[in-house]
């Protein structure tokens, strides 16, 4: 059976379609990634991440530039991991600050009611 003009012509646009379709489902994802990890890294500065957590900000920052980079050469599934490593890090920088704040709160609470029993035991 031989093909004629038309067929090929068909088969290479079916093949054509399902390779811009593959590419262009790939993008979508990709791009939300990247938005989701930009919200947790802003997310995780305005935590304090950058005072409690240089390391894994600064760690999330750099990730999220090449996301970004990976998204504009159109390297969709490294985007999307450099953006999912940038959230990990991200939330671990907030995490991190929301804990050095608890502590910092916990220990000044301490403090107030270290404060208060010796005045209730100070002899009157």
């Amino acid at each position: 059976m031989q093909m004629n003009s038309k067929q090929w012509f068909a088969i290479l646009c079916t093949v054509a379609m399902a390779i811009t379709v593959g590419c262009s489902s790939l993008k979508t994802p990709a791009t939300a990634d990247v938005a989701v990890s930009n919200a947790a890294v802003e997310n995780a500065a305005g935590a304090d991440g950058m005072e409690y957590a240089p390391a894994e900000m600064n760690s999330a920052r750099e990730k999220l530039a090449l996301a970004n980079k990976a998204l504009a050469d159109k390297d969709y599934k490294l985007a999307s991991n450099l953006a999912n490593q940038a959230e990990a890090d991200a939330k671990l920088a907030q995490s991190k600050a929301n804990s050095a704040k608890a502590k910092t709160a916990a220990d000044a609470l301490q403090d107030d009611i270290r404060v208060l029993r010796e005045e209730l035991n100070r002899p009157q």
